[in-house]
């Protein structure tokens, strides 16, 4: 008879299954590996280095390069009645160029019939020096804003790029900026002085 307490070869009442510990931190490495993955695909085919230019302001491209530095100078400006002996001569750019007849309007923009003779005469100059580029600078008296004085000044010195280009000078020769209501040639405290400063420059700027 078997002995009831032998146990040798019987099959265990009981089955023990250990169960793994799971290491946590190993899974949450992993958790934020994927999310940094996710992530770094996301941004992929952008562009990073973009950025943000601020609007530009209505004037820092209407300077004037090659203004005249005060009032008293800028009275001995040459008129272009001197602009043919300077561009047969050797003289270095830039050089600048008061137009003698031309003044505007108050307010004003457009060449009156006056105004035709001296610019028929620049075109003229401007044929036969065809290497020649010039800017022409638009000023204004002292009153009104300064913002509208700029914008004046430009539309005065696009009307004799327009007169110019009209006479058979390419465009491309042709800078415009605005002066606005700076370097006065005259004061604007009386009508006379007004439209002195109501002037065009021509600047040449390359020869």
């Amino acid at each position: 008879m078997a002995d009831p307490n032998d146990t040798r070869g019987a099959p265990p009442r009981e089955v023990h299954i250990e169960k793994k510990r799971l290491n946590w931190l190993a899974w949450i490495a992993l958790a934020a590996g994927i999310l940094a993955l996710l992530f770094a695909l996301s941004r992929c085919g952008r562009d990073d280095t973009a950025m943000v230019v601020p609007a530009p302001s209505a004037t820092p491209s209407e300077k004037v390069v090659a203004t005249t530095p005060n009032a008293t100078e800028a009275t001995a400006l040459a008129g272009t009645a001197g602009l043919g002996g300077y561009l047969a001569g050797s003289e270095a750019a830039p050089r600048t160029f008061q137009f003698e007849k031309l003044t505007f309007a108050t307010a004003g923009s457009t060449l009156r019939p006056n105004d035709a003779e001296e610019v028929g005469t620049i075109a003229t100059v401007l044929k036969q020096y065809g290497n020649t580029h010039v800017r022409i600078a638009g000023y204004a008296d002292a009153r009104g804003s300064d913002a509208a004085n700029i914008a004046l000044g430009k539309a005065r010195a696009e009307a004799v790029k327009g007169a110019l280009v009209a006479r058979g000078i390419d465009a491309s020769r042709i800078e415009t900026v605005s002066g606005g209501e700076s370097d006065p040639v005259d004061t604007n405290a009386t009508a006379s002085g007004q439209a002195e400063n109501r002037r065009t420059e021509l600047v040449v700027t390359s020869r």
